[in-house]
């Protein structure tokens, strides 16, 4: 039986073991340089950057819980629309609890929580080669053909930043 529940401080050494697990998946084992003390600020300190949800199995009573899964997501703002949206930044299922139903009930709660904070969108984004891009296809998340991801980071970001004539 899978459960869903929104992540605690506590929780903070699984959802860092989680992230390193989905990019271990993507292979971008090198790029995590988070830690429980970064998730720990970020998450749960006196201003939220992020929420999280994690899914957990219940074998039967008397069973600690085993964490499954999680989805990390944020507020994000439209001016379009002149309301917030929900970004999904990571959503990942261990590969022993796939199939379970774990993503689409993290995904309905997602869905759920965007609705009671009356906001008009989930945004995410997926890699190309993902094979659940299929799975999210058959719950109605469509990919954006019009819309490109572009990043600035590293050394571009700080000689960008470099530029302006003010600073903060």
């Amino acid at each position: 039986m899978i459960q869903i529940r929104p992540a605690r401080e506590e929780d903070c050494a699984q959802i860092l073991q989680l992230v390193k697990e989905l990019a271990a998946f993507e292979e971008l084992s090198d790029q995590v340089q988070a830690t429980e003390e970064d998730l720990r600020r970020d998450g749960f300190g006196p201003s939220p950057r992020f929420e999280c949800l994690l899914a957990e199995t219940h074998e039967g009573s008397g069973t600690s819980p085993t964490v499954v899964g999680f989805a990390l997501f944020f507020l994000t703002y439209s001016t379009f629309a002149g309301r917030p949206g929900l970004y999904l930044e990571d959503i990942y299922i261990r590969e022993t609890a796939r199939g379970l139903g774990a993503g689409r009930q993290l995904l309905a709660w997602l869905a759920a929580i965007a609705r009671a904070r009356n906001c008009p969108r989930l945004d995410l984004s997926v890699l190309h080669w993902n094979p659940a891009r299929g799975f999210y296809e058959k719950l109605g998340i469509r990919h954006q053909s019009e819309w490109l991801p572009y990043r600035l980071e590293g050394e571009y970001l700080q000689e960008l930043a470099d530029t302006a004539r003010d600073t903060l």
